[in-house]
């Protein structure tokens, strides 16, 4: 049985949104679904007509098992925002990774709830060590599975690991099922006096429809980690109709 997969990427091009979801589209195919990719392109914010105007589409989107967004801040109209959620409480999976999902739509709140963690910030290096580039949020961190992770189809049998890339601190809400965590360190330099323990890849049921986040994944160097890959192909399957 054929199912169907909507693809809708742009917004900000430091998270590499073709490069990033090419990256999982064939592994959609080979699972049975056929593609449609929407681009919107990295024009995005106030003025931007880049919006995700195939959200307005009822009779597709019903049609619609699994949407893969990698969208990251852009701006998202009433009209678009509603057929997202009407789509999705009606079964229609949604999945994401990183900014393209959890950094998206900054100004609408009622997809920040849908979605159930927002990107806040990534604390970065010693301000001593930041040379002005993306690479001065690089910073060593663990992705720590939860224990209900074991039994969970998206990480049975994979272990807490290590990265070396962006560590999203992310506001979230107890609505969440959290696979797994990362814990932001009290660094001399650091504002905040105890560490900060956010969700890093957690499932949301949301009417009839499942979501997948995973934080990793701000480019395709830290989507290729094995256990990253494996973790978002297995959500994806895991979100879909």
């Amino acid at each position: 049985m054929t199912r169907q997969a909507l693809v809708v990427r742009g917004g900000w091009d430091g998270h590499s949104p073709v490069e990033a979801t090419d990256l999982f589209i064939p592994h959609l195919e080979a699972n049975g679904f056929t593609v449609r990719v929407e681009d919107l392109g990295t024009d995005f914010g106030p003025g931007s007509t880049a919006t995700p105007t195939v959200y307005t589409d009822a009779d597709y989107l019903a049609t619609v098992d699994l949407i893969v967004q990698c969208n990251t801040m852009n701006t998202i109209e009433k009209e678009e925002f509603e057929g997202l959620r009407t789509a999705v409480e009606n079964g229609t999976g949604f999945a994401g990774w990183h900014g393209g999902i959890a950094d998206s739509y900054r100004s609408n709140s009622d997809y920040l709830t849908l979605v159930g963690g927002q990107f806040g910030c990534h604390p970065g290096k010693h301000p001593d060590e930041r040379e002005g580039g993306p690479q001065d949020n690089y910073v060593p961190y663990r992705v720590t599975m939860t224990p209900a992770a074991a039994s969970h189809p998206i990480t049975s049998g994979i272990e807490d690991f290590d990265l070396v890339t962006e560590q999203y601190w992310v506001l979230s809400d107890d609505y969440v099922d959290v696979l797994a965590t990362t814990t932001q360190a009290v660094r001399e330099w650091d504002p905040w006096t105890r560490p900060v323990t956010s969700p890093a890849v957690w499932t949301r049921q949301w009417g009839k429809g499942r979501i997948f986040v995973a934080t990793p994944g701000h480019d395709p160097a830290t989507l290729k980690d094995e256990n990253v890959t494996t973790i978002i192909e297995r959500g994806l399957l895991w979100a879909a109709r």
